[in-house]
């Protein structure tokens, strides 16, 4: 009984001090949370939901951040290094059938996740309409360049302005 409550104890001084000894230069840091150190030198897609489930689940990764412990550094430039979530879901196309035609469900999905207002969709359909070449500046535009002339187009716009926050 004994070796077992060493043991344990082992495991969660391990876990509490270990994560101070990676160093971040990522989204809360590369190596952010106990999953993280649990899994290091892992790869494949189990290994990466295990570490995330554990960071989610025991809430290290939230309480590293605001600590300053499990290898977690709140000051670490936030990145994304993916494809963008437009392109990637294939909603680009669709996006631009919707807007070339002022309408669609698209079109309303998209100003869903640019947290625009009901009451101001409409608006937006017909402002994006009128600067469809403009968003869609090319036949190769990536959805970021897509997303990133729909935020400069709406900050023209004194209705929509509120809602073009560009991502940092």
């Amino acid at each position: 009984m004994t070796h077992k409550l060493i043991q344990k104890a082992f495991v969660i001084g391990l876990l509490s001090t270990a994560g101070t000894m990676v160093q971040a230069d990522q989204a809360g840091g590369n190596g952010c949370g106990w999953g993280n150190m649990l899994f290091e030198g892992k790869r494949g897609l189990a290994s990466h939901l295990l570490a995330t489930t554990t960071n989610g689940t025991s809430g290290n990764a939230t309480f590293g951040l605001t600590s300053g412990t499990n290898g977690c550094d709140s000051n670490a430039r936030l990145g994304y290094g993916g494809r963008s979530m437009l392109a990637m879901n294939g909603m680009l196309e669709n996006i631009a059938e919707d807007m070339a035609q002022g309408q669609g469900e698209a079109l309303n999905a998209y100003a869903t996740l640019l947290g625009i207002e009901q009451a101001d969709r409409a608006h937006f359909a017909q402002v994006t309409h009128e600067n469809f070449t403009t968003i869609f500046s090319g036949p190769e535009v990536t959805g970021e360049q897509v997303l990133q002339a729909t935020l400069d187009v709406m900050g023209r716009d004194q209705q929509l302005a509120r809602y073009a926050k560009s991502p940092s």
